[in-house]
């Protein structure tokens, strides 16, 4: 809130600045210097003197008039001649001086004006010029005294400003604390406002497109989950119907037809392997399903390291050794057993893929944190898609050969697993020269 309060109070300041010079520029165009009018206003009563007192009086007695205002006035009146004071004025204000108008210059504090132009009112006055010095003139004061009522209009703005200003960050707070629920995968968090509070409309327009997402979401965990269940039937009935064909009833002796027909032998040896591959999407998608409607994990407390041990005991074997490095002291963790055993196992067989030689299985204590790191000394991972391939479906080989395999969901399930539990999967640049997997799990599930 301070900072969109000061923004928007400075914009209004400056704003009142602004208008300031403004004005004061354009009230000098018209009407002449408005400084000018405040050292007139100031040393009024000298020039009252001068106009009221000293004029009226009659041709031969102007000078003893004068004479008596300077024994009274605190300025010094004094009579000087017109080249001086005409050398004494700036060239802007000669004209005026010339017309016989009083000429202030509040720098100096002085005035001066002609005694007579023409030198018929005043004897002997037609070449003098009235000077007076030391007038009660202050522009400091009155620059002061507008400063201190523009200040006194900014605190009087400074309050309405606040309100406002308070108002609308409540309702921006709320929308975005919405917005942050929604992203963490609270599908019904939604923006509670008043008609009358001022971010209602744009409240209105994200709660109808997070309807529209949940909706939509929801349709796609149903669809996947329906379909994923369907498919289970069919899959079923395709592996009894093999079974069947390789080994049929009444046959003289089992797998007959097979051992009569080698080419039919490596179409149902190929079959079965696309039917295993089938059950194993399903799977796939099965627990994916699961994870996306889970909210909690089904936490129970479990020791790290025999986990993570049973993660590398249950690889299967490929030309790429594992190597493990675990710390001491690894503690135990508040989770889902399961489901880490399930995104280390899934980290663990990618790497195992794209491995040239070496993988290795870190884990370690960092103070409150618990990191375990899969590395490999394979080709590595693009920084630009080092995201994308957490997304499911998505494989950097596009080719889905058997040397790789997978669906493109092992990485993605990781992912939702320790999650799930309050950590993070990012993947970075391995010492070894291929990709790294780091998972680190926060203080809140690890117990000592």
């Amino acid at each position: 809130m301070n900072r969109l309060f000061f923004r928007f109070f400075i914009l209004v300041m400056l704003s009142i600045t602004a208008a300031t010079f403004v004005v004061y520029f354009v009230f000098a165009r018209l009407y002449g210097d408005p400084l000018d009018d405040i050292a007139r206003r100031q040393a009024s009563a000298q020039i009252f003197l001068l106009e009221h007192y000293v004029d009226q009086a009659p041709a031969d007695e102007w000078l003893v008039r004068l004479n008596k205002v300077r024994e009274v006035s605190k300025a010094h009146f004094d009579l000087i001649p017109l080249d001086q004071a005409r050398a004494a004025l700036p060239r802007g204000a000669l004209a005026a001086f010339e017309r016989g108008e009083i000429v202030l210059d509040p720098g100096r504090k002085t005035l001066l004006r002609r005694v007579d132009l023409g030198g018929d009112r005043y004897i002997g006055s037609n070449e003098d010029a009235i000077s007076a010095s030391g007038l009660p003139i202050d522009l400091g004061q009155a620059l002061l005294m507008e400063v201190v009522r523009y200040v006194v209009v900014a605190l009087a703005l400074l309050v309405p400003i606040a309100l406002w200003s308070r108002s609308h960050w409540q309702g921006l707070q709320m929308l975005s604390r919405v917005a942050d629920e929604f992203g963490a995968g609270k599908l019904s968090a939604r923006a509670a406002m008043k008609p009358s509070d001022a971010a209602y409309p744009l409240a209105g327009r994200i709660n109808a497109m997070a309807e529209r997402i949940q909706g939509l979401l929801e349709s796609q965990k149903n669809l996947l989950h329906s379909v994923s269940h369907e498919l289970r039937t069919p899959i079923a009935r395709l592996q009894f119907a093999l079974e069947l064909l390789a080994d049929p009833p009444g046959a003289p002796a089992a797998g007959a037809p097979a051992a009569g027909n080698p080419r039919l032998a490596k179409r149902i040896g190929a079959m079965h392997g696309d039917l295993a591959e089938l059950n194993e999407l399903v799977n796939e998608l099965l627990s994916m399903s699961k994870l996306d409607n889970a909210t909690e994990p089904q936490r129970a407390l479990f020791e790290v390291e025999p986990v993570l041990r049973a993660c590398a005991d249950g690889l299967h074997p490929r030309p790429a050794t594992l190597q493990l490095e675990l710390g001491a002291m690894l503690g135990s963790v508040d989770g889902d057993r399961r489901l880490l055993s399930r995104a280390v196992g899934n980290l663990l067989r990618n790497a195992q893929k794209y491995a040239v030689q070496t993988v290795v299985l870190r884990a370690r204590r960092d103070g409150g944190l618990l990191e375990i790191l899969v590395d490999d000394d394979g080709p590595g991972i693009p920084e630009e898609e080092r995201e994308r391939i957490f997304e499911a479906f998505y494989r950097l080989d596009r080719s889905r050969d058997r040397a790789t395999g997978g669906f493109g969901l092992g990485l993605s399930i990781a992912r939702k697993a320790v999650r799930l539990h309050g950590g993070t999967l990012r993947v970075e640049r391995s010492p070894l020269g291929g990709a790294r997997f780091a998972i680190r799990l926060p203080d809140g599930v690890i117990a000592p």
